[in-house]
């Protein structure tokens, strides 16, 4: 008997949120169905405020039954949604027989705080004659407050200029690292919900805690060591809602009832580490029967709370544990931990050493020629945790820091105990996004690099994404993430991640539509705009479109990516080409000048390329919102901008004057050049990768789409052989020095173990991880549809010419799990995988099957179940898939 069911339900992305601030939330779910072929053709929501009935006077929404195939972002329209109630929903959907489903398990969201008239709460800092606001010490802040009835419920909604820890009744709250999260302070700040009835539960008298830590809002931040960005002094704003079983509620908010105090956080810096004196612990502090009598008053700071948002994204937590995996005496004599692995965290400690012994942490990506510790690529970032033991056993770990690191130093061990490395446990920590793709294939190389760009993006995506995780600088820049967006997406659901982003861009964005290099932009107002930096305005959307089918996230940056559209078509000294201004080029291109890290291709030519391509996406997008006189207006532009593109660059027999790969590289990419000039910038592009004996000279710019362009221009099997390359410049010698990340340079390390210059050097740095997408949606051919976007209808172009002997990605899709596996067999026939969720279709497309000698689940192409039409074409076999699994021979 068919069977049809309903899985997965998330509101805005989340499972169950509490803290919500969209007063329009938006519904997904999965379909689950025992037969191929499997479209819904209908959907009926119900939403109540009562977990119990859904009866029709209990409901605030009632969708009815709606002919739709939407089971994605579906939009609200019910009663208006009141702040701190709780809503359940359910949903019923019927595919294209009739069938029913059954309905599906409740699942609920919880609004927040909908506007600055529902906080009673105030913003509270210590006494400034009591504590110094511009100290780097930690400061704690608590209140005692009584609830003597029985707790239905209770909801902690915070925030804070810096970053915070809370405590309740001696226990922490949550499990989320640097709350509130970084984004553009002056405009935005990110208010967290923590549901703490089990806190509650014993007792009539209850403390509440706080520690601030100055953190990216008065920190040091970039590499000028610059202090106070966003503000100079740190505050709290908290409220406690309490729901009795009586039906009754109260609040404890932070006001000036407050108390104050300094403790064993002496210091802590995000760059620089932290100081921990475990003697001036403040034991129960967080606990009613403290005696705070010597603690300090609080002032109320006139702070605005218009710029309060809920929390947009997921929480940055601990995500893995990792043990040392050996413990080496450098030549210098040194104790070094080597967890085997670069990350971003901390180092927790298990420790029973004499009291008073100072134990110091030094954090470090790589080793020396010689095998020392080695710390000049950190620039002026110290990297350093302090910890003053208390005697006998203790545990710690840094509060407010984190490091990147693959080896520590470990000084101020006594050396008449032995030095124990199972005390030490390195914390994974990055935003907590769920894995949502992957890669594999029989290369081992090619698996290890897979590997590694997943951890450069687990490090780097610690709330924003950053350039880099350890030196003096660990910024958003716009250039690195866009050209990694579409591989991010792929490994990790960044859905929610570049939307929070993508907003503080939007708020950031100058007035004339410029976009600074990094978001949030706390290089100031030298701050310029360079294309390829700034078109993350355009791309990143527009991908998040692709991927995620989120409309309403298009809308929302529609303005920002036609300013940053309008700022480009002001800059030229000619309307149709951007020649003028500052612009990072290629960077780090290896035909850069002896002294540049800027590569040689002209920067206007990079500069109007990329002026051409967003202006294309921002066309796509005007069409995706039905905005009729900007797709006539900049359909235009954009042929106008190729037309100045062609007469600048190209000479009359089709050429480029520019005599570099990325020259070659973004034309082809971006759709500028057609027929017999494509063809013949191609060509040259292969004869430029020949002439450096199949090995790159592409940067930041051209590395991301080199690949492509010469797979899909002809000459994969050039691609397949740059990509598999194990000598330098390549992806894989990175690998054979012993890489566990991306590096930001092709040599960080020399072929003879010397390393680049100190002063721009790191070895976790994502962006040449772009190849990932490479990987994912060439190798093992698993696409998306610009029509059908979401991954709604999928595109499965798999290349079993790829030097491989078998090759295979996933991705936990919105509507579910999606497979592409090639397999060769010894008798020269290929076996494909293919699997579509259900209430999606797609298109497979076989290169080099006949209809003749293929089976599809071990019948005939023609008449497989799930096989909508079967047919061959220029050399190719094209197959349109109902959802299902089917397994192809050819």
């Amino acid at each position: 008997m068919t069977t049809l069911n309903i899985s997965s339900l998330t509101c805005e992305y989340r499972v169950n949120p509490i803290g919500l601030d969209t007063t329009l939330p938006r519904f997904t779910w999965q379909l689950a169905s025992d037969i191929n072929h499997t479209l819904q053709s209908a959907y009926q929501i119900k939403v109540s405020m009562d977990e119990n009935s859904f009866e029709p006077s209990r409901l605030v929404w009632d969708s009815g039954y709606v002919q739709s195939e939407q089971s994605v972002l579906v939009v609200y329209e019910g009663q208006e949604l009141l702040p701190l109630k709780r809503y359940f929903y359910r949903v019923k959907v019927w595919d294209q027989s009739g069938l029913s489903s059954p309905w599906s398990e409740i699942a609920f969201w919880e609004m927040g705080q909908l506007s600055p008239d529902d906080w009673s709460a105030k913003w509270i800092t210590p006494d400034a004659t009591s504590v110094d606001p511009d100290a780097e010490e930690a400061f704690y802040l608590r209140k005692t407050f009584a609830a003597r009835k029985g707790i239905r419920k209770a909801i902690i909604y915070a925030t804070s200029l810096g970053i915070y820890e809370l405590e309740l009744n001696g226990v922490r709250v949550g499990d989320w690292e640097f709350t509130p999260g970084w984004t553009s302070y002056r405009h935005r700040l990110q208010v967290q919900t923590y549901e703490v009835t089990s806190l509650l539960q014993h007792g009539d008298n209850h403390t509440i805690g706080a520690v601030l830590a100055n953190g990216w809002y008065k920190g040091n931040l970039a590499w000028k060591n610059q202090r106070n960005i966003f503000g100079d002094v740190r505050a709290l704003l908290l409220q406690l809602h309490i729901e009795y079983i009586d039906g009754t509620s109260e609040m404890t908010v932070s006001d000036d009832s407050w108390r104050a105090s300094l403790g064993p956080v002496r210091m802590s810096e995000l760059y620089h580490g932290e100081t921990y004196d475990a003697n001036l612990e403040l034991s129960g502090w967080s606990l009613s029967t403290y005696q705070d009598d010597n603690w300090y008053p609080v002032t109320v700071l006139d702070h605005s709370k218009d710029i309060l948002v809920m929390q947009e994204n997921e929480p940055t937590r601990i995500t893995q544990h990792l043990k040392p995996i050996t413990v080496i005496e450098t030549p210098s004599g040194e104790t070094v931990l080597d967890f085997g692995q670069n990350m971003v965290g901390k180092v927790h400690m298990r420790l029973e050493l004499p009291i008073g012994t100072r134990l110091h942490l030094l954090h470090a990506e790589v080793l020396d020629q010689e095998g020392n510790f080695y710390i000049g690529n950190l620039r002026n970032a110290k990297q350093t945790v302090t910890y003053v033991c208390k005697g006998g056993e203790e545990q710690y770990e840094p509060h407010f820091s984190f490091q990147g690191f693959r080896y520590v130093k470990v000084v101020g061990w006594p050396k008449e105990i032995t030095f124990d490395a199972e005390r030490f446990t390195g914390h994974v920590i990055h935003t907590d996004m769920a894995a949502s793709g992957t890669f594999e294939c029989s290369h081992p190389l090619l698996n290890k690099l897979q590997q590694n760009i997943v951890w450069g993006q687990r490090g780097n995506f610690l709330d924003v994404p950053t350039d880099c995780p350890q030196r003096d600088e660990r910024l958003g820049w716009t250039g690195d993430a866009q050209v990694f967006i579409r591989t991010a997406a792929f490994n990790y659901d960044v859905a929610l991640f570049f939307t929070k982003w993508l907003r503080d861009l939007k708020v950031d964005q100058h007035e004339n539509g410029g976009v600074p290099f990094v978001i949030p932009d706390v290089l100031g107002p030298n701050d310029h705009s360079s294309s390829a930096w700034g078109d993350a305005a355009v791309i990143c959307p527009w991908t998040l479109y692709q991927v995620y089918s989120d409309k309403r996230g298009l809308e929302e940056q529609y303005e920002s990516m036609k300013a940053w559209i309008t700022y480009m078509r002001s800059q030229g000294e000619k309307e149709y080409l951007w020649n003028t201004g500052f612009h990072f080029g290629d960077w780090l291109g290896l035909d850069a000048k002896e002294g540049s890290y800027i590569g040689a291709t002209p920067r206007d030519l990079i500069a109007t390329c990329f002026y051409a391509y967003s202006t294309s996406l921002f066309v796509k997008a005007a069409e995706v919102l039905e905005r009729s006189e900007d797709v006539a207006t900049y359909s235009e532009l954009y042929e106008r901008i190729i037309e100045a593109f062609t007469q600048e660059f190209l000479t009359p027999s089709g050429r480029l004057a520019a005599h570099t790969q990325t020259a070659h590289v973004l034309p082809l990419m971006f759709g500028l050049v057609k027929g017999s000039t494509r063809d013949r910038l191609a060509k040259t592009l292969a004869e430029y990768v020949g002439e450096q004996k199949n090995h790159l000279t592409t940067g930041f710019v051209g590395t991301p789409y080199l690949c492509h362009v010469l797979s899909e221009n002809g000459y994969h099997d050039l691609a397949v052989q740059l990509v598999q390359q194990e000598d330098y410049p390549s992806w894989l010698y990175s690998i054979h020095k012993g890489a566990t990340t991306i590096w930001e340079h092709w040599d960080g390390i020399k072929p003879d173990g010397s390393f680049w210059s100190d002063d721009m050097n790191s070895y976790n740095h994502y962006a040449y991880g772009s190849i990932g997408d490479w990987l994912y949606r060439v190798v093992a051919g698993l696409d998306s549809d610009d029509h059908q976007p979401g991954y709604k209808r999928i595109h499965f172009r798999p290349r079993p010419d790829s030097g491989l002997e078998y090759a295979k990605a996933s991705l936990d899709s919105s509507y579910g799990k999606i497979r592409s596996e090639w397999k060769k067999e010894a008798d020269g026939r290929v076996v494909y995988e293919l699997q579509l969720p259900p209430n999606t279709t797609g298109l497979a497309t076989l290169r080099g099957a006949t209809l003749a000698m293929s089976s599809v689940n071990g019948q005939a192409a023609q008449s497989a179940s799930g096989v909508l039409s079967a047919a061959e074409m220029d050399g190719e076999l094209r197959l349109e898939l109902g959802s299902g699994t089917y397994i192809i021979i050819c």
